[in-house]
């Protein structure tokens, strides 16, 4: 679509949508050009500056034009889709062609509280590691993760470097621990002041709260609670049509 149908029952702003979609998606508009102005739109497709406002609208709150003030709206960065498998950070980020970077935000053993010691079936009192960490990629700040991990399955883990390093990698490398299960819940949130400074975004943004049990040999070894940006991530499933039956 290249021109506004009046005579289409799609309505013009979402016309216009899908046009600006059309030439982000094939690279006519780059990440981080600006789009035509409000002016200049108007002025190519025929539409009011309420209309164009609109379009534009719609896409800046589905996280695809970002706002400049005083200077205009640009194309922002496509999106990263959330794996939905057990995989690490780093893991995924290399993959993605992307420069994992871990900073150390706190580290510390506390007893198990009741919530811990249901998620991990411990006693408890039972130590628990808690490392949290901002996780970047290519220098962007993309997640806060806050790791629970069983004290006796890695007893001096805090003593050891983790910066800019996969947790996984370290457990399995130094203690042998491998995760071969899990699983995990995402739930949409809003960002507190805490990790609204360390993502470097204006408190209360929308983020994805992920929650995570990893198991290794039938044991929950680790539980992960992670902040994410939603800015930056999306969740995507492939879905299969049941087989009929006969």
């Amino acid at each position: 679509m290249t021109t506004i149908d009046p005579n289409s029952p799609v309505p013009k702003y979402f016309q216009l949508r899908a046009i600006l979609l059309d030439m982000i998606e094939s690279a006519e508009l780059p990440v981080d050009a600006p789009i035509p102005s409000e002016r200049e739109l108007c002025a190519r497709y025929g539409l009011s500056r309420m209309t164009v406002r609109q379009g534009v609208d719609q896409l800046v709150s589905e996280g695809r034009l970002y706002r400049v003030p005083g200077k205009g709206t640009f194309v922002a960065r496509p999106k990263i889709e959330m794996p939905l498998r057990l995989v690490s950070f780093t893991e995924d980020m290399l993959a993605r062609g992307m420069r994992p970077g871990a900073i150390d935000l706190d580290r510390r053993t506390v007893p198990a509280d009741a919530r811990l010691a249901r998620v991990f079936e411990v006693e408890l009192g039972t130590p628990i590691h808690v490392i949290e960490r901002l996780r970047t990629a290519d220098g962007e700040p993309m997640a806060v993760e806050r790791a629970h991990i069983l004290a006796s399955l890695a007893p001096d883990l805090l003593d050891r470097r983790l910066a800019d390093r996969s947790l996984y990698g370290v457990l399995e490398a130094v203690y042998g621990l491998v995760f071969d299960a899990g699983d995990q819940t995402i739930d949409a949130g809003l960002a507190d002041a805490t990790d609204a400074r360390s993502l470097q975004i204006p408190r209360g943004s929308a983020v994805l709260l992920l929650r995570r049990r990893s198991f290794t040999n039938g044991t929950c070894a680790e539980l992960g609670v992670s902040t994410y940006r939603a800015d930056r991530y999306q969740v995507h499933t492939a879905l299969g049509h049941p087989p009929t039956r006969s």
